[in-house]
């Protein structure tokens, strides 16, 4: 069950709403980009409605969930125009339907298979679904994602379905007390996707989504289009 109750108050959210902007536009100004580049997902698994309303009503549009049975709800009682929500978790193809018409973009596709279910569904209601292929750079056996040798052939088949519409690459990277420790994994990941524009351009690969609260600055540096910002936005998740 999720709480009723927001976990923190308005002007908190406020506040770690207005950090997390600055330390967006301080990174992006650090590599010589524009803010406005920069998509800011506030990751709201596991919080209350109401703080999803709170945090749309200073301005977030984004918001990205874990799991199906958790989102619906939320999206089905706040659905205004202009939010948007991402499916971020792993998404099983059984329940690949559950998504259409609900999520602006699926953020975990991971595999064919993943792939062909979204299109089967999407195409049954006459919609292009946004997705973004995740990929596995750092190789750790509890993260989803294709491998990145992988990656090309897989992506060469997703494009090809034509009820999904490739936007680019996800991935998440290792938890670790220094980013600079993760900055490889996603400059890794910002050149698989360059390979993929070269080889691939019928996709626009424009997105790549990566960082989270702990190093979402050195993500921005090396190109995150799109950053998942949980903790730093709604404070620390209470324990299911």
């Amino acid at each position: 069950m999720l709480d009723d109750q927001p976990r923190i108050t308005r002007e908190q959210l406020a506040a770690n709403i207005a950090h997390v902007r600055s330390a967006i536009a301080e990174a992006a100004q650090r590599a010589g980009r524009s803010a406005d580049e920069i998509t800011l997902v506030a990751v709201s698994k596991t919080m209350p409605g109401e703080l999803v309303q709170m945090a749309y009503n200073l301005g977030v549009t984004d918001f990205g969930e874990n799991r199906v049975q958790e989102a619906l709800p939320k999206i089905e009682a706040f659905h205004p125009q202009g939010v948007r929500w991402h499916m971020i978790g792993h998404l099983q193809s059984n329940k690949a339907a559950k998504v259409i018409g609900q999520f602006s973009c699926v953020q975990s596709v991971d595999s064919l298979h993943l792939a062909q279910a979204l299109n089967q569904h999407a195409g049954e209601h006459g919609i292009r679904l946004p997705v973004l292929l995740q990929v596995n750079v750092s190789g750790e056996a509890s993260k989803e994602g294709m491998p990145p040798a992988q990656t090309l052939e897989l992506a060469r088949q997703v494009v090809e379905l034509p009820a999904i519409q490739v936007e680019g690459l996800m991935t998440i990277a290792p938890l670790v007390e220094d980013p600079e420790t993760v900055r490889p994994i996603f400059r890794e990941l910002r050149l698989l996707r360059d390979r993929l524009r070269t080889t691939l351009p019928a996709s626009s690969w424009r997105h790549l989504s990566m960082g989270m609260t702990d190093d979402y600055a050195v993500a921005i540096e090396e190109g995150a289009t799109i950053v998942r910002i949980g903790r730093a936005i709604f404070g620390e998740r209470v324990k299911k």
